[in-house]
């Protein structure tokens, strides 16, 4: 089987949640109001009007009008996709009656909202038969308004181990004759859920990690042709921490996040895309640090690494409690061996075009060269390593500026924003190269 989107993204960098309603406000649909008003990188890809667990209980079906107020008034102009989430339980006919409810109402067309209703997100699913109800029931949504059958997509919140497993047997129910499971669009992780349904404890009652459902709905996506988003990081305060896990998740395939603030969104909203500018990377003490950039030399300037002459044409080199007698060539491989080099923008634009060019001319396969002149403690060595290119190191590298162009495609807001950040020649030959 093969795997057809049935979507225009290619990717979601952004999955930031707005209660509904709001008690003791005199306007309980303020936080709705200012979220559908957000632009350009403080907009999310997909905005999600979260009538379940943001929204008290007592709350929600004033919520569900609010939706319809304000998703009428401001969704024409919303840059992104607008997904509510309703509510939803696998064990309770009650609570999915509920959530059938509520999408039948926001959905219709008297209402004025459905039209800038993208689909809706599903929570606490099941397994696959759990999947194939909510499928039913938008299907019947769709018929009972004179919606084109499949033009409301579905995206489900994995918060319990029958929905990881679920996400295995996806593939094979997507395109069968009795469903309509083609209209599946996110695979969100819900790390709070899922770890209550797994029993799960660690000694500070925080959450586990779990880079194994990470993993999983990544693979789970891609086998799908969906996009994984990985749940929500509720420390709004640690910004490094969030940064850490996106570039957990992008290791694995996961470029998507839960954001909880418009921060947080500004962050998810860039931290995919390519550097404005390049960096070196030294490891030193166990860890990779960014070496300083001084007229064009790269200086490492920390305690963990220390390196002099010995007088006799070699140098010795200090690395935590080691000591290493080097010549010039060893030297010169132990420096290589622990740097690393991170593309901007125009790098890899550079190396594509270069690529594209050498193709054009024959050539299956090129050698491109990355070189620079490190400091330790005013000592200067020059480094240098070649890396082949070939056509699966090219389509390796476009990945980045693929998700570039779908995010350049999708959100012309955030046009002005991306000029300013890489410069308006470097964004026309990123959004050229590949095509």
């Amino acid at each position: 089987m093969s795997v057809t989107r049935h979507y225009e993204r290619e990717f979601v960098r952004t999955f930031f949640t707005s209660p509904t309603a709001v008690d003791g406000e005199s306007d309980s649909a303020k936080m709705l109001r200012s979220a559908g008003q957000l632009r350009g990188l403080q907009a999310p890809d997909v905005w999600v009007p979260d009538n379940e667990d943001a929204t008290a209980p007592n709350m929600r079906e004033e919520g569900v009008q609010n939706i319809i107020d304000v998703v009428s008034e401001q969704g024409a102009d919303f840059p992104g996709e607008i997904h509510p989430r309703v509510v939803w339980h696998r064990e309770s006919p009650t609570t999915r009656y509920q959530g059938f409810q509520q999408m039948l109402e926001i959905t219709d067309p008297e209402n004025g909202a459905v039209e800038h209703i993208d689909g809706f997100v599903i929570p606490e699913v099941g397994d696959i038969d759990d999947w194939k109800k909510a499928d039913e029931f938008f299907t019947i949504i769709e018929n009972e308004h004179g919606l084109e059958e499949g033009s409301l997509s579905m995206s489900v919140i994995v918060e319990s181990g029958e929905a990881e497993l679920a996400m295995g047997d996806l593939r094979d129910e997507m395109g069968k004759p009795s469903n309509n499971l083609e209209r599946m669009f996110l695979l969100v992780d819900g790390e709070v859920d899922y770890t209550k349904d797994m029993r799960a404890m660690t000694p500070t009652g925080e959450l586990p990690p779990w880079p194994e459902l990470r993993h999983n709905t990544s693979r789970g996506a891609s086998a799908a042709g969906l996009i994984a988003v990985d749940g929500p990081y509720d420390d709004i305060r640690d910004v490094e921490g969030y940064r850490e896990r996106m570039k957990d998740n992008r290791a694995k395939g996961m470029t998507g996040i839960w954001s909880l603030t418009p921060g947080q969104v500004v962050e998810a909203n860039t931290a995919p895309l390519p550097p404005k500018t390049g960096s070196w990377l030294l490891e030193a003490g166990g860890q990779e640090v960014e070496l300083e950039h001084e007229d064009g030399r790269q200086v490492y300037d920390g305690d963990d690494l220390s390196l002099e002459p010995d007088g006799d044409g070699g140098y010795v080199l200090r690395a935590g409690g080691e000591w290493l007698e080097l010549d010039e060539d060893e030297l010169t491989e132990e420096l290589l061996d622990r740097t690393a080099y991170i593309p901007s923008m125009n790098d890899i634009v550079d190396s594509m075009e270069e690529f594209e060019a050498a193709k054009e001319a024959g050539k299956g396969a090129i050698a491109m060269t990355q070189a620079a002149t490190l400091v330790i403690d005013g000592v200067e060595v020059e480094v240098s390593k070649d890396r082949m290119w070939d056509e699966a190191t090219y389509q390796a590298a476009q990945t980045p500026i693929t998700l570039f162009q779908d995010v350049y495609e999708h959100r012309p807001d955030q046009h002005e924003e991306l000029e300013e950040m890489y410069g308006a020649d470097v964004v026309e030959r990123a959004t050229a190269v590949g095509n």
